[in-house]
């Protein structure tokens, strides 16, 4: 709050140096600096739509251009993660972007997405190999609370070939491997973690299912 309130305070020193300089002649031709350079790090555009809307804000003076304007057009773009924006007076735009990270990729309708780490969709033609498939009608929120369990197990994201989704709102892993770990919908971090250890002893080294489904029963099988 006191940050706010300084600057608050520079403009309106500011504004009163600027104005204090000018007769009523001049105050009445004189016009605020619009916005000549957006400077953007971290994020390479190629949406021309985009592109468009950025150019659209140089219409505005950086005096009077609201949050709000500079929100919604970051916020609607999917392949944003985060951003951070700040005003450079008199007429400099500077933004801060974190680009989306692509996790998987989904079929709708004929059509591959890639799904972000912003739980949004980003329609492709391009398909990345390295990236698993989702089959499913997918649950984004159900997805990224099962790629944060993923993350803090020992299992390797990359390590995942393909992920099915039900309608239940359960997950199968079909590994790279060629193995497949069928979870329950609850606690689904001590299954996994329970299948993981099971693939770590060599007792199984030999299994290509793994079932962990129901409550305190595990069905393993092998090829």
């Amino acid at each position: 709050m006191p940050q706010q309130i300084n600057k608050k305070i520079l403009l309106y020193f500011f504004l009163f140096i600027i104005l204090g300089t000018f007769n009523n002649k001049n105050l009445n031709k004189f016009e605020f600096p619009k916005i000549n350079r957006i400077n953007i790090s971290g994020f390479e555009t190629q949406n021309n739509n985009f592109q468009e809307k950025l150019e659209i804000l140089k219409l505005n003076n950086l005096f009077l251009l609201k949050k709000s304007q500079i929100e919604e057009l970051f916020d609607t773009n999917n392949l944003i993660e985060e951003y951070k924006i700040f005003k450079k007076y008199p007429s400099s735009l500077e933004v801060e972007i974190i680009k989306t990270k692509f996790l998987a990729l989904l079929n709708i309708d004929g059509k591959t997405f890639f799904v972000g780490s912003n739980g949004r969709l980003i329609e492709t033609k391009n398909n990345l190999k390295d990236l698993p498939y989702i089959f499913g009608n997918l649950d984004m929120n159900n997805f990224l609370r099962l790629k944060k369990i993923i993350d803090n197990s020992t299992l390797e994201f990359k390590e995942i070939k393909n992920l099915y989704f039900f309608p239940s709102g359960r997950w199968d892993l079909e590994l790279s491997s060629g193995i497949l770990i069928k979870l329950p919908n609850e606690k689904l971090k001590e299954s996994l973690d329970l299948s993981l250890n099971l693939l770590d002893n060599e007792k199984f080294v030999n299994v290509k299912l793994i079932d962990v489904r129901q409550k305190n029963q595990v069905i393993v099988n092998e090829q």
